[in-house]
């Protein structure tokens, strides 16, 4: 019977951890088998800056997926953002010393590894090398070099880089856990298998990932990733405008953004008020939701001028980079009222929620189709690809198996070899007792001259 091919992907995020295990189904579509969500607790922006409660979160998740899927977890593919990532373009190329034979797997490897060879930032790591444009003898714009012939073999690569300590943290939390690491994939990228359409990939479309932490940007232009970045503000700072400005707690801020929060002030009447419960039998707090919403409002503003200045830098005015599939949000972020309406407004360019959806099959659960699950989806979806077996089911893992007695078989020795055999074994255990207390006496005695040694 062949294997399932069980893939588990797991989303450390700023304010959540989602552990995902699912495996295709016979359509080619991705059944959801388990989730575990867990507050986060220890990172902050996407990094981790307390070990300990990271890896109780994650354990916390990876336990509630097992328990809901009844596969236990061996590894996961981990998504990897933060304000530490950055993408620089690249090009580089090698000689082949035979241009008489076809161009193959080989060639493109040896040009990614001299890739990963470059000189980085002290502290900083390779994390991704994507091949873009591929070019053979002075022959641009070639997308699929393999089996073709030529001697120089040339490539655009989109390299991202991070922060060397911050990607050995996560490494470290997930096998504290208990679990293995089979794979780091930019979380931008993750999300943007799960939401995005091939069609959107070739005409050009940018990814607005808007996370509790941090906002994750990737541009695809010709089905080529061109361009990927990570801005350091996310939900979370809205949350902080909200709790400032209305001077309340954290929780009731978050849940006004959730259940009252607009991105468009507009749309609220100046009389529309909502009651806060006071703290330890204050007042209550009357809090105009006009007010509330100029408050996202300013700070939504912010975040999308950051990506779009992102966009232009990417060269979205030239008309040939122009991207005619416009802006795809998703993550949680994108669930905020109105936000849609706010970004065509700024940027002029088509937008639409992207939800994980298209992927997953049928009867999948109505929550998991949320585009705040969007970077799981994609990192199970890149576990799949990587054909990586990284849970069994509980019921195939065996027990232990209890000792068999076997009757201790009986051997009769002569009585005067037996007592010979008896003296010469207690005659070598006491010789190596004895060396051993000899030695330890020995070093003991030397300490004490020692110390007297340097009393006197």
């Amino acid at each position: 019977m062949e294997k399932e091919n069980i893939a588990v992907g797991l989303d450390i995020g700023t304010t959540k951890i989602v552990a995902m295990i699912g495996k295709k189904n016979e359509y080619g579509k991705l059944e959801i088998l388990g989730v575990g969500k867990s507050k986060s607790l220890g990172v902050a922006r996407g990094v981790v800056n307390n070990i300990t409660q990271t890896i109780q979160s994650i354990q916390q998740a990876i336990q509630e997926a097992e328990n809901n899927s009844g596969y236990k977890i061996k590894d996961v593919v981990v998504g990897i953002a933060g304000q530490h990532i950055r993408s620089i373009q690249h090009t580089d190329y090698i000689s082949r010393n035979n241009p008489e034979e076809v161009i193959g797997g080989n060639d493109i490897q040896l040009l990614i590894d001299q890739v990963n060879k470059l000189a980085m930032l002290p502290g900083e790591e390779i994390i991704h090398v994507l091949p873009q444009e591929f070019k053979i003898d002075g022959q641009s714009e070639i997308k699929e070099p393999i089996g073709m012939y030529g001697g120089r073999l040339e490539s655009s690569f989109h390299v991202v880089v991070g922060q060397a300590s911050s990607i050995r943290n996560v490494g470290r939390c997930i096998q504290s856990s208990g679990i293995e690491l089979s794979g780091l994939t930019l979380e931008p990228l993750a999300s943007a298998d799960a939401v995005l359409s091939q069609e959107e990939k070739e005409a050009g479309v940018a990814l607005i990932d808007i996370g509790g932490g941090t906002t994750d940007l990737a541009i695809f232009k010709d089905g080529i990733i061109r361009h990927t970045a990570v801005i350091p503000f996310g939900g979370n700072v809205i949350t902080d405008d909200i709790k400032e400005g209305c001077s309340i707690i954290e929780k009731q801020a978050e849940l006004l953004k959730v259940k009252f929060g607009s991105a468009w002030p507009g749309e609220n009447k100046d009389n529309e008020i909502v009651s806060i419960p006071g703290l330890r039998g204050r007042e209550p707090k009357e809090i105009s939701l006009k007010n509330l919403s100029k408050i996202i409002h300013a700070r939504v503003v912010e975040i999308i001028d950051q990506v779009f200045t992102e966009v232009k830098a990417y060269g979205h005015e030239d008309p040939r980079k122009k991207l005619i599939a416009g802006i795809v949000l998703t993550g949680g972020g994108a669930q905020l009222k109105h936000i849609k309406q706010l970004v065509e407004y700024i940027t002029g360019m088509d937008t639409r929620i992207g939800y994980p959806n298209e992927h997953l099959a049928g009867n999948s659960d109505e929550e998991i189709s949320s585009p705040l699950y969007a970077t799981a989806v994609g990192l199970v979806m890149n576990s799949i690809e990587n054909k990586t077996q990284s849970a069994v089911r509980m019921d195939a893992i065996e027990p232990p198996k209890a000792p068999v007695y076997r009757a201790p078989v009986v051997i009769e020795v002569p009585e005067n070899e037996v007592e010979e055999e008896v003296r010469n074994t207690n005659e070598k255990q006491n010789s190596t007792v004895n060396r051993i207390q000899r030695n330890f006496f020995d070093r003991y005695v030397d300490k004490i001259k020692d110390f007297l040694d340097n009393a006197e």
